[in-house]
């Protein structure tokens, strides 16, 4: 039997998604042990030989961020110093996003502080998707692979049969990724134009475009507070829209999040654990990240994935 030319390993974050990935790729997951001593350090220990191996590391840094990208540097320092070939963090949802640039004086710009910390700890690529903002990418040094869950959202709209839709931005910052949606989905485009006052508070606005009657499809790459789809499925409604359903690539809702919504059904990625609702059908980005961990290791192009 001849042996894998390279290894996928899981942090502890997310091993369900990890395992859903290994198992399109029919292989194992390498073996690691993984623990924390009493004053709250991490220990690490790569159990196999991993000398000359290209090496996949899947971690998605959410409830606890500050703890699962420690342990992902620690990881990938572990396989360097194992003489690992390359090191590929597989990073379904990246932490810090959000922090992307100075909107006001004497903050950091800690998504740029991640980008040096992977690079540092020994990381030669990055697989990740849905960006908060794409020009996190600039902020590596090492060949960055984007991925974006949209058509596998779409596949799964088009056979829940939903008609008579609008896609709906919550926000101006997600008219982007909103914009690819109508597009593919072959309907119009509306923007909520609200106002966030703080990480916690947000403001509703005015809405630009037509959801009289209409099946709305709020579009958002990320949802915690869940108090940016809620306004504006609440705009929706007062406007007049039929139905409200919304996509979402990583949710990092906390329980009860969505509770009095006026949502009626929401549809989000597994890049993240999520324990679900009856109201939720989780799209599993476990495929996806299958093919393009293949590709890159036969040195096949990444982003021809999304090409129609």
């Amino acid at each position: 039997m001849t042996e894998s030319p390279f290894m996928l390993f899981a942090g502890s974050s997310h091993r369900d998604l990890a395992g859903k990935v290994a198992q399109r790729l029919r292989m194992q997951l390498g073996q690691i042990s993984i623990e924390t001593f009493p004053d709250g350090e991490i220990g690490v220990q790569i159990l196999e030989n991993v000398r000359g191996k290209d090496v996949f590391v899947l971690q998605s840094p959410v409830r606890h961020p500050n703890r699962y990208l420690m342990e992902l540097l620690i990881i990938a320092d572990a396989l360097k110093r194992a003489s690992a070939r390359s090191i590929v963090a597989v990073i379904p949802y990246y932490a810090y996003a959000r922090q992307d640039r100075k909107e006001k004086g004497r903050v950091p710009i800690t998504a740029k502080l991640i980008a040096d910390l992977l690079e540092k700890a020994g990381v030669s690529r990055v697989l990740t998707m849905d960006l908060h903002t794409e020009q996190i990418q600039g902020f590596f040094n090492i060949p960055v692979d984007h991925l974006y869950a949209r058509p596998l959202f779409v596949q799964a709209l088009r056979e829940a049969g939903l008609k008579n839709l609008v896609v709906v931005s919550p926000d101006v910052g997600s008219n982007k990724m909103a914009r690819k949606f109508a597009e593919d989905l072959g309907v119009d485009l509306a923007i909520v134009d609200k106002r966030r006052v703080n990480a916690h508070v947000v403001e509703a606005g005015s809405l630009i475009g037509d959801v009289k009657g209409k099946n709305v499809l709020l579009v958002d790459d990320i949802c915690s507070t869940g108090s940016t789809l809620k306004i504006a499925a609440r705009v929706c409604r007062y406007q007049g829209a039929e139905g409200v359903y919304a996509v979402v690539s990583h949710a990092l809702l906390m329980e009860g999040g969505l509770e009095g919504s006026g949502i009626d059904k929401m549809y989000v990625s597994d890049s993240v654990p999520y324990s679900g609702s009856p109201h939720t059908q989780v799209v599993s980005v476990a495929g996806l990240f299958g093919q393009a961990i293949e590709r890159v290791v036969s040195a096949e192009s990444v982003s021809s994935l999304f090409k129609s």
